[in-house]
């Protein structure tokens, strides 16, 4: 049988090919989900998704589901408990700013901005279609990273961002044959 074809980077690894083929670059629209997804983004700064993706599971664990509300009343002792779980990756500047970052998505949500609405109004509710080499960062990129640090978000630096952007979907980066390029990949939000 002949395996479909696939983005480089998930060609040989049997979970990143499932996360490829079954998340990566599909639009997500659920603000929680949204977030989560950026919170990772933000731990793999400096290493590589095989990494985190190996420890997605130790992660939610350690993270109370990313339940923002929950993560935002983590204490010092929490920190540390962190700091000595070999689950995730034990960065205490990480850490400290999941949690800043969970407070910035509560104040966001406090203040009526739905997290998802204002993260997609920025490609105006559509994925962009990128068909040239796949970029680090992008000046859109770079003007979303801005944004969320203006809220209070940390490790949302313009590269981190745009790795989130394609995880989400918000920019088509599936290379020209792969067969996700035109599959899975959702046109339009489908609250609209």
């Amino acid at each position: 049988m002949t395996q479909p074809h696939r983005c480089a980077w998930a060609q040989n690894d049997p979970l990143m090919s499932q996360y490829h083929d079954t998340e990566w670059g599909v639009p997500e629209y659920d603000s929680r989900a949204l977030w989560e997804k950026l919170i990772l983004d933000g731990f793999q700064s400096g290493l590589s998704w095989r990494t985190i993706l190996y420890r997605r599971d130790a992660f939610r664990h350690a993270f109370a589901g990313f339940d923002p509300v929950k993560i935002a009343a983590f204490t010092a002792a929490d920190v540390e408990r962190l700091l000595q779980d070999s689950g995730i990756i034990r960065s205490r500047q990480k850490i400290e700013a999941a949690i800043g970052n969970a407070k910035a998505y509560l104040a966001m949500q406090a203040a009526g901005e739905d997290f998802s609405d204002w993260a997609w109004a920025f490609v105006e509710g559509t994925p962009l279609q990128n068909s040239g080499p796949v970029p680090a960062q992008t000046e859109l990129s770079l003007t979303i990273s801005k944004a969320l640090k203006k809220r209070g978000f940390k490790f949302v630096g313009p590269v981190v961002v745009y790795a989130w952007m394609q995880a989400v979907g918000m920019v088509n980066d599936h290379a020209a044959d792969c067969f996700c390029r035109n599959g899975p990949v959702q046109t339009a939000d489908p609250r609209a």
